[in-house]
C-alpha cells in the first residue's frame, strides 16, 4: 500500500531532524570539557544549590544562567566559551538539577535567585563578570543586571523572555497554538474544557495538587509542549526529554509557579521598562526569527530601551533552541568578542 504523503514527510523530518538550519554557519561549539571544581552553597534555610566551575581558573569569569525556570544547567553550555580564556561558572537554580530540595516551590522566586547569584559571586571572589543566559536565563540575567549593574561586564542573551502577560498568553494560551495545533491538542489533554479559559492556572492546580499521577501527567504534557515547539523543525529527541518524569516534574512545577506569580515582578513589563539601567553595559541579543516560544517582539522592545550598547542579532532560519546552528554561531562569536573585554 502506498504511504500517505503526510507519513512520507514525517519520516523525512525524523531522518533529518539534526539539520536545523537553511544557511551554513562557520562557528561551532568548542570541544566538551569537564568541570574542575564543584561545590554546594546553602542559600536559605530551605535551599542548597549546586555550583561548578570549568575552563581556565584564572580566566575571565562568566556566569551561565539556565532556562526554565527549573531546567537545570547542562555540560554542553560550557562549549559556548573559549576554555582557555574563560572561567565558566554554572549552577542549578533553586529546586532543580542537583540543587535541593527537588522541585521545591517554597522560597523560590526571581529575587531570591538574583541574590543567589550575588552570593556565588562573593563566594568565588569575583569583582564583576560576563552574564550569559537564554530564555528564562535571559529573564534572570536582566533582573540581575538591572539590580546589580556595576557587577556586570557584559551580557550575552538569547531568546529574550521578559515574562510579560502577553508573552505568556501567546505561548501557553493562544498564539503558538495556531502554528502547532497538533502538539497543542496534546498540551490541552490534561485540562477539561471548562478550565481552558486560563490554562496556566488550570495546570497550576494539577502541578501543586496531592494526586501524584495527575501531577506527573500534567508535568509531562506541559514540558513536552515546550520541547516540541522550541526548534525551527520539530525534533523527536527534544520531545523525548519532555517525557523524562524527573526533568519534567521540576521543569513544569517551577516554571508554572513563576508564571502564576507573574515572575514576582512589581509590574508587568518591569524588565523592559528598566532596561535603560543597562545603557552602559555592552551586550549581544541573539534571537531566532521563528522563535514561537519567546517571540522576537520582546528582543526588539528590549533593544529599543537598552540602546546602542546592545547588538540585536536576528538569526533568519532559527527558532528558540540554543542548539540550532545559527544560534550557536552567534553565541560563540559574542562570547569570543567579550573575552578580551
Amino acid at each position: 500500500m502506498t504511504k500517505k504523503i503526510s507519513q512520507q514527510i514525517q519520516e523525512l523530518q525524523d531522518a533529518q531532524s539534526t539539520k536545523t538550519n537553511v544557511l551554513s554557519y562557520p562557528r561551532t561549539l568548542y570541544p566538551p570539557i569537564e568541570a574542575y571544581k564543584t561545590q554546594r552553597l546553602k542559600v536559605s534555610e530551605i535551599h542548597e544549590i549546586y555550583i561548578e566551575e570549568s575552563g581556565n581558573p584564572t580566566g575571565k569569569p562568566v556566569i551561565v544562567l539556565h532556562g526554565g525556570p527549573g531546567g537545570g544547567s547542562e555540560a554542553s553550555y560550557r562549549q559556548y566559551f573559549d576554555p582557555a580564556a574563560y572561567r565558566i561558572i554554572q549552577f542549578d537554580q533553586r529546586g532543580c538539577g542537583k540543587s535541593t530540595p527537588f522541585a521545591c516551590l517554597e522560597d523560590n522566586n526571581t529575587w531570591a535567585l538574583v541574590e543567589d547569584i550575588e552570593k556565588i559571586r562573593v563566594l568565588l571572589g569575583i569583582d564583576n563578570w560576563v552574564v550569559f543566559g537564554g530564555s528564562w536565563g535571559s529573564t534572570l540575567s536582566l533582573a540581575y543586571a538591572e539590580t546589580h549593574p556595576s557587577k556586570v561586564k557584559a551580557l550575552v542573551l538569547r531568546g529574550i523572555f521578559t515574562l510579560r502577560r502577553e508573552e505568556l498568553i501567546y505561548f501557553y494560551q493562544s498564539g503558538t497554538s495556531f502554528l502547532f495545533p497538533d502538539y497543542f491538542d496534546e498540551y490541552l489533554k490534561p485540562i477539561p474544557p471548562a478550565e481552558r479559559g486560563d490554562i496556566i492556572s488550570a495546570y497550576h492546580r494539577r502541578l501543586t495538587g496531592t494526586d501524584e499521577k495527575i501531577k506527573q501527567e500534567a508535568a509531562n504534557a506541559w514540558t513536552t509542549w515546550e520541547m516540541a515547539t522550541s526548534r525551527l523543525m520539530v525534533d523527536k529527541h527534544k520531545i523525548a526529554r519532555g517525557e523524562d518524569p524527573m526533568f519534567a516534574l521540576a521543569f513544569a512545577r517551577i516554571e508554572n509557579h513563576y508564571f502564576v506569580n507573574a515572575g514576582f515582578f512589581r509590574e508587568d513589563g518591569q524588565l523592559i521598562n528598566d532596561a535603560h539601567i543597562l545603557k552602559n553595559i555592552p551586550g549581544v541579543i541573539v534571537h531566532g526569527r521563528y522563535d514561537v516560544v519567546c517571540p522576537i517582539k520582546s528582543a526588539w522592545d528590549l533593544k529599543k530601551v537598552w540602546g546602542e550598547n546592545a547588538d540585536l542579532v536576528i538569526i533568519p532560519d532559527s527558532g528558540h533552541s540554543c542548539s540550532e546552528n545559527g544560534i550557536i554561531h552567534a553565541l560563540v562569536e559574542a562570547c569570543d568578542q567579550f573575552k578580551h573585554l
